[in-house]
């Protein structure tokens, strides 16, 4: 009997997860990180398959031309952090927000503020010593930027006192943390955590122990927004039934980090396309919110943060860019 049901849950298994013909196509545009668990889980778990969707992904090694590749339709949906680019499609109508995902939050790990070891054994130990060095962000205008600004922010730091080095890359970042051509970087904290262990970067801390912000985002260009809402729709509900996974995966109802009946299961369908071994990923699991709630106001707070660097025009407004018969605001403190 129980070899009976073992075959039985395979099939069901096979079946839900198998490419359906007449499905429609998507692809999706993310980074190879723990923060896009939720919608591995929708695609795994055969959620996007029983919405009548193909789900491709395309993996990216930065935030910021994920909006561009959306906007051009090279990819249907994008799902990562926000930056100022992002936040300038939107503000041009180009670009719509369905959802949030992602949150810095205390106790979970998404951004790493890392420390070369030349700096470090300089005296670069801790957040306050940020001051009159260099740090390697993504671009201008990334998530990785802008958690610099609320670090210094909170440690009194004048920030022209820090040497942005825009490198385009994850990648490119690593590379310069790692050989002292940057004293500093932000990342997300899958791709380093080789580096990490190895000894080749120092981990200062997590941007959000620090600063908890509204880092991800999920977007489509308003074209799709208008002309395939159906299919926006279809995703969205297969979306959420992977953050509410992942969700009780690694939070209890009063979202404190803990570990809940499935973080097992949860953790091999992020090692699986993470592509990096469970152990090293449970060092650095993010806050993913069950209901994808979008913290409008600090949002709001990054457009205008964004605006007074000259790094958007006019005076845009997050309340134009989200779609709001999908977006859910997170309630106000």
């Amino acid at each position: 009997m129980r070899a009976t049901m073992t075959a039985l849950a395979m099939l069901v298994a096979v079946v839900l997860t198998a490419p359906n013909a007449s499905a429609e196509d998507i692809k999706i545009g993310l980074l190879k990180a723990a923060s896009s668990t939720a919608i591995y889980l929708a695609k795994d778990r055969g959620y996007f398959a029983a919405e009548g969707l193909n789900a491709e992904f395309l993996f990216f090694d930065a935030a910021a031309p994920i909006a561009v590749a959306a906007v051009a339709g090279a990819v249907d949906i994008g799902s990562v952090g926000t930056s100022a680019g992002m936040f300038s499609l939107g503000a041009q109508g180009a670009l719509k927000l369905i959802s949030g995902q992602v949150r810095e939050f205390p106790g979970f790990q998404t951004l790493s503020f890392l420390v070369s070891p030349k700096a470090y054994e300089a005296g670069l130990k801790s957040f306050k010593d940020i001051g009159g060095h260099s740090v390697a962000v993504a671009q201008v205008g990334s998530g990785s930027h802008y958690s610099v600004t609320l670090i210094a922010a909170k440690y009194n730091i004048d920030l022209a006192s820090i040497r942005i080095l825009p490198l385009q890359s994850i990648s490119n970042q690593l590379s310069a943390v790692t050989g002292g051509q940057a004293d500093t970087a932000v990342i997300a904290g899958t791709p380093v955590l080789p580096s990490i262990e190895r000894g080749d970067v120092r981990l200062l801390g997590w941007v959000g122990d620090q600063v908890p912000w509204q880092i991800g985002a999920v977007f489509v260009s308003t074209k799709t927004d208008t002309e395939r809402f159906d299919m926006v729709q279809r995703f969205l509900r297969a979306f959420k039934k992977g953050m509410q996974e992942y969700h009780d995966a690694f939070a209890g109802p009063d979202d404190k980090r803990r570990d809940g009946p499935n973080e097992a299961a949860v953790m091999e369908v992020m090692a699986k396309y993470t592509e990096q071994p469970i152990a090293r990923l449970k060092q650095a699991i993010p806050y993913i919110d069950p209901q994808g709630r979008i913290d409008i106001e600090d949002m709001q707070r990054q457009i205008d943060w964004f605006r007074s660097q000259n790094l958007l025009k006019g005076e845009p407004k997050i309340a134009d860019m989200v779609d709001a018969r999908t977006v859910i605001p997170l309630p106000k403190k």
